[in-house]
């Protein structure tokens, strides 16, 4: 097969599919573009290959290319994907999967020759191959955290695919439905090697058609996809979805007032006055034309202290403590977030998970904050407290805000803004003793959260930031993982919780909200607090 030949056909012909997409021909829009449904990447993609799907701008596109075992849906329950059931035996921590019989790998040149169509059936042997490809060293997937607790998976048949776990972990059907476990076809890899990741082959409601790197990607419709909707109508309603790569937020919001855009994920402060409210509210202007979505959002932002600093403000658990309580949070979401947030004076377990419980947290006390640092320096002999907070540009005004209320208390604050390449590097080798960070939720358990502050998990061998040790927390930690049951998990998570807010680790800001604007032609756009972006049941409006 002559490859590169065939490479320029397919590249010529994608062009071509891709004119008739994206023309902005009145009469070509007036009649199609009902069926093309468009959004804005502003920090573009790096691979469209599912295995290092590990941030938003990569899992969307994929989202629609690929499929996994098993899927969440709106509310983060698990439900069926390429296995239609499964089964799990305590004794041997077994799950076994049973899989659908109608799933086939998109159309491709990779299959030509070999199977009727150039399509191929799934089988569990797909799984078990895409599964070791994720352990591969050689490959270097991102993903590959995700089998940690694996200890082997197996084809029983083409249509029986097994897992068996080293130790309990009730949250791991979650971990499955992410990208990373999508399944893909050994020839396509062995095919295209690493331009795997510029020509992906899937199971998904759309199959690729054209990526010109940083300017555009198209999809197209997969007329094999084997979900249906409620009537039997064949998924997904749309022909094609096409992404184009601006890299600034203004004028990603600009071509959205114009129709250019269907839908603009997020409030930036560069458009957040224009298009909402201090509380939170669309503008009259916008309330023709526009569809205001909010979700709660599986994301805690917060400021960390690392416990292993040898400053004695961050060893003080007083002074930790009088930071919580020293600014409002209500007040701070209000005017600089317009509302869309929730200010967290509850747990570090954000709203939308079980473990959630709006149990008491840090509200706004500056009496009680002013109090606690006189203790301080009573103790101490230091006068003087002051702190310095790691943080990105992005969250600058958060940060002044908070450096404001605290100097009111009695602590100054300095902040060193820094990129946030050399922020994430500089929180993980413990060059902070504060930072601002986020976290955001890989799988729909608070295990997710909690796993922060469990003492296995000091960075840089996990996600353990602050380095907070507790022995009653680690207790706690360990034993919920045994338990099946959410109920009785919910139980020890809400416990863990508030020994965070007692030894105070961190400054919980604010639970973050999934926002989504979306034109009033589009219908079938919903919103989940892992913030997912789903299109297969979208339709649009002429």
């Amino acid at each position: 097969m002559n490859f590169k030949k065939n490479k320029s056909i397919h590249l010529l012909t994608a062009s071509y599919l891709s004119f008739l997409l994206i023309s902005c021909n009145s009469e070509m829009k007036s009649d199609k573009d009902h069926l093309v449904f468009r959004y804005n990447e502003h920090s573009n993609i790096a691979t469209l290959d599912p295995a290092f799907a590990s941030n938003p701008q990569l899992i969307w596109p994929t989202n629609q290319l690929f499929n996994s075992l098993v899927q969440l849906d709106d509310e983060l329950n698990v439900q069926p994907d390429i296995a239609k059931n499964w089964t799990f035996n305590d004794s041997t921590l077994t799950y076994k999967f049973n899989l659908r019989n109608d799933v086939y790998f998109h159309k491709s040149e990779v299959f030509a020759g070999y199977y009727k169509d150039s399509i191929r059936l799934v089988t569990a042997r797909d799984f078990e191959y895409s599964f070791n490809r994720l352990l591969d060293e050689k490959v270097a997937a991102r993903g590959s955290w995700v089998l940690n607790n694996v200890n082997r998976f197996y084809a029983e048949n083409d249509s029986t695919f097994s897992i068996q776990l080293n130790q309990p972990f009730p949250a791991f059907l979650g971990l499955l439905s992410m990208r990373f476990c999508s399944v893909v076809p050994k020839e396509a890899i062995d095919y295209y090697g690493n331009d795997f990741r510029s020509n992906p082959v899937g199971t998904g409601p759309f199959k690729f058609k054209l990526w010109e790197e940083n300017v555009k990607l198209v999809l197209r419709r997969n007329p094999d996809y084997f979900e249906k909707d409620e009537l039997g109508n064949q998924l997904p309603y749309l022909e094609a979805v096409a992404i184009t790569f601006l890299p600034d937020k203004q004028s990603e919001f600009l071509q959205f007032v114009q129709g250019k855009l269907d839908f603009v994920s997020g409030l930036d402060n560069s458009y957040k006055d224009e298009i909402v409210s201090t509380k939170g509210k669309l503008q009259e202007k916008y309330k023709n034309q526009v569809n205001l979505i909010t979700s709660p959002y599986l994301n805690t932002e917060y400021l960390g202290f690392y416990m292993d600093s040898p400053s004695s403000e961050i060893q003080s658990k007083k002074i930790r403590q009088a930071i919580n309580y020293g600014f409002d949070r209500i007040k701070m979401i209000r005017y600089l977030r317009n509302g869309i947030g929730i200010p967290a004076i509850h747990g570090f377990i954000p709203k939308g998970l079980a473990g959630f419980n709006n149990m008491e947290g840090y509200t706004y006390q500056p009496e009680k904050a002013k109090e606690l640092v006189g203790q301080y320096k009573k103790e101490s002999g230091n006068n003087n407290p002051s702190i310095a907070i790691g943080t990105n540009s992005q969250y600058l005004d958060l940060c002044e805000f908070i450096q404001r209320e605290l100097e009111k208390i009695g602590i100054q604050v300095q902040i060193d803004v820094v990129p946030p390449s050399t922020l994430r590097q500089m929180k993980s080798s413990g060059e902070l003793a504060i930072f601002r960070a986020s976290w955001i939720a890989d799988y729909p358990d608070a295990e997710n959260y909690l796993s922060l502050f469990y003492s296995k998990n000091f960075t840089p061998n996990g996600p353990n930031y602050a380095h907070f040790k507790n022995n009653v927390y680690d207790s706690l930690y360990v034993a919920s993982l045994s338990l099946p049951n959410i109920e009785k998990r919910k139980l020890l998570y809400e416990k863990m919780d508030s020994i965070i807010i007692e030894e105070a680790p961190v400054v919980p800001l604010y639970y973050d909200m999934a926002v989504r604007f979306v034109s009033k032609k589009v219908s079938g756009l919903g919103i989940n607090p892992q913030n997912f972006l789903v299109l297969k049941r979208v339709q649009k409006q002429k």
